[in-house]
């Protein structure tokens, strides 16, 4: 796929993915989507990307959704440039057929694949984030924030409701009652205030955001074993929803086993014992244990 609305880019084994509509404030549409979820697939099956950093081109991070549409930009069924939102099926009560591919909401498609991420994700806020701005940063494992940003759940303010998975992620990442105050009133608030919230981990001067975020990567990418991260990664969020801390036990000891037999932790001791940089040899598009993936596939129905 070639890529209109974001850029991609790979340099010493980290993905930069910046949002790229600057004259558009980096607005989200639905090419945008379709664009950055094929970015992440893309990277997931790329070994030469170990972590990835998103960002957005000139003064903001995402103005939220494109409003050029006007009245009916959420009328999606009134849309002629949505043809994935066309012919929702009714029911022969009249009602409509909710559990239809065409219902489903355009920054949800993105977030669950920002989740199913097998690579680790950062989130470089470097201006304004509002509605799906913010709300596409929640699976993002770190943020952090440029001086200049600003955040904003407005969707009270617009007539419709937090999307984009956020009724799962926003609860998880700042607690439920932060949540909702930030929900409930819509209002927009700066990266001071994010970082009280605990939306996001550091604030930083505008030229120093991207090395700062570059410098996490960085982190990653030169001391740890990359089938390890993949695996760290889906182990904490998807444990986020177990109702018994047995569930994550039975990940725990599968994955301690499974890795404790591997290369990568033979050379992990060893390298720790000779006091050299470890060089592990496993790759996530081939090593992953044979007990992986451990869930369910989610389908929308």
């Amino acid at each position: 796929m070639a890529y209109e609305t974001i850029k991609y880019e790979v340099k010493d084994n980290v993905l930069t993915l910046t949002l790229h509509r600057p004259d558009k404030l980096n607005a989200f549409t639905g090419q945008m989507m379709f664009e950055m979820i094929d970015a992440f697939d893309k990277a997931d099956a790329d070994d030469d990307v170990r972590a990835i950093v998103v960002t957005g081109e000139g003064r903001a991070f995402c103005a939220g959704a494109d409003l050029s549409a006007g009245a009916k930009t959420f009328d999606y069924a009134a849309r002629e440039d949505r043809p994935e939102k066309a012919n929702t099926p009714v029911m022969a009560n009249g009602d409509i057929d909710w559990s239809h591919e065409s219902v489903r909401d355009g920054g949800g498609r993105l977030t669950l694949r920002i989740f199913e991420s097998m690579k680790p994700v950062i989130g470089a806020i470097n201006g304004p984030a509002v509605g799906v701005g913010v709300t596409m940063q929640l699976p993002m494992d770190i943020r952090l924030a440029s001086e200049n940003a600003k955040f904003g759940f407005v969707f009270a303010r617009r007539g419709i409701v937090p999307e984009a998975c956020s009724s799962y992620f926003l609860p998880r990442v700042v607690g439920i009652s932060q949540a909702l105050e930030w929900t409930y009133t819509g209002r927009v608030f700066g990266a001071e205030e994010a970082l009280k919230g605990g939306l996001v981990r550091s604030i930083h001067k505008p030229e120093e955001l991207l090395p700062a975020a570059y410098e996490i990567a960085r982190e990653i990418v030169d001391n740890t074993a990359a089938v390890s991260v993949s695996l760290t990664r889906q182990m904490l969020w998807r444990m986020l929803g177990a109702d018994h801390p047995m569930e994550a036990h039975k990940i725990d000891s599968r994955a301690i086993y499974a890795r404790g037999a591997s290369a990568d932790a033979k050379e992990g001791v060893m390298s720790f014992l000779e006091k050299r940089p470890a060089n592990y040899p496993c790759k996530v598009s081939k090593d992953m244990p044979s007990f992986y993936p451990w869930w369910q596939e989610r389908k929308y129905s």
